[in-house]
């Protein structure tokens, strides 16, 4: 088999990858694309090492074993990002990334006049907090 075949198909799958880290709005969505992409740069090492050890005379398999590091790597980056997913999904009531990136910004109206006194919202909020 030629080296193009395997690494079309590598290109392929990363592109959508990209693609779905680009465009999705799911936090969920947006881990599986991001596998998606770890599984073509796997697909790549795997047929470059192939590719290597057939023109070289040393059978090391350096592809395979990053292969099997960047495996255990995702293994551990899908873990711990569906559990920051659910204790986020808990706390707000929402996986939307562009929802969570609304709440981390800080609003204008929060900062004080140029006299240093808050505005007339911020204190009625102050007063009904208190």
């Amino acid at each position: 088999m030629h080296l193009a075949y395997p690494a079309v198909l590598s290109a392929l799958l990363f592109s959508t990858g990209l693609y779905g880290v680009l465009a999705r709005r799911n936090a969920i969505l947006v881990l599986m694309s991001v596998e998606l992409m770890l599984n073509a740069v796997n697909l790549n090492l795997v047929a470059f090492d192939v590719w290597l050890s057939k023109t070289a005379q040393d059978t090391l398999h350096s592809g395979q074993a990053l292969t099997l590091f960047t495996i255990a790597i995702a293994a551990a980056e899908i873990g711990i990002g569906l559990a920051i997913v659910l204790a986020v999904h808990r706390n707000r009531g929402t996986a939307d990334i562009d929802k969570l990136r609304d709440t981390a910004e800080t609003d204008d109206d929060s900062e004080p006049d140029d006299s240093g006194a808050a505005r007339p919202e911020q204190a009625e909020k102050a007063e009904a907090t208190a």
